[in-house]
């Protein structure tokens, strides 16, 4: 009996040994994890970066695509890590002018920009939210205001100021919105109005964006980010920075 007993005795305790080794395996490998984790969380994200690295990339990708050059890109590679995290450099906001892809211009690839778009390029309280969310939340360092040439939008807001003209729907609503500088470029009795508002309505939402409180005046203010604008030739395809 005293042997039975005995052996009985010494396989709970190599059960127990196995049991505690086991445990010490499983707290190591979880300490591992953990550590390993944090220090992937200590490794800053891709876009964090300065304005004038981001304000580079982006012209020189233009610089790229205005001489037919464009970085031979494979639009599946990181497809599956991009489902759960984006980290794009720039917040654009563009016109909707189905000649004008921000993405293209700038040679830029998927992930890269975050593309807010409206005819005639100019912030409203959509826009401003979704920009607003570019820089909070994806910690984007820079938004470009981009206008372009032969702009629809600032034609027909040029026509209702100089002509009266009325158009129909919700496009007096637009014109509203680009009026203001369609009125400071035309006090200035420029040779092209339609090229002169394109550029004052830039300047214009560039000026708004960095006063805009808080999250976009306060990222301005610290550096955090920079607001810039640029108008895209439409028969080149190259950006110039205003």
């Amino acid at each position: 009996m005293c042997e039975l007993c005995n052996h009985s005795q010494a396989s709970s305790l190599s059960r127990r040994a196995a049991i505690l080794g086991m445990g010490a395996a499983i707290t190591l490998s979880a300490l591992h994890r953990a550590r390993a984790d944090q220090a992937i969380s200590l490794t800053p994200p891709p876009n964090v970066i300065h304005p004038d690295e981001a304000l580079k990339r982006l012209m020189e990708g233009n610089a790229r695509y205005a001489a037919n050059e464009p970085n031979e890109k494979d639009f599946s590679h990181g497809r599956a890590e991009r489902v759960s995290a984006q980290y794009p450099i720039a917040a654009v906001l563009s016109c909707s002018d189905s000649r004008v892809a921000p993405e293209l211009a700038f040679d830029q690839g998927p992930g890269d920009i975050f593309a807010v778009r409206v005819a005639g390029n100019f912030v409203n309280q959509d826009g401003l939210a979704s920009l607003e969310y570019g820089v909070k939340i994806l910690g984007v360092p820079l938004i470009m205001v981009l206008g372009h040439t032969n702009c629809g939008a600032v034609a027909a807001t040029v026509k209702v100021v100089t002509e009266r003209a009325e158009l129909p729907g919700h496009l007096p609503e637009l014109v509203k919105a680009i009026e203001p500088a369609v009125i400071a470029a035309h006090a200035r009795h420029p040779s092209d109005l339609v090229a002169a508002a394109t550029e004052e309505n830039v300047k214009l939402n560039v000026g708004r964006l960095k006063k805009d409180h808080p999250i976009i005046s306060e990222a301005y203010a610290a550096k955090k980010i920079d607001v810039v604008g640029g108008i895209y030739d439409l028969a080149t395809g190259k950006i110039s920075l205003l």
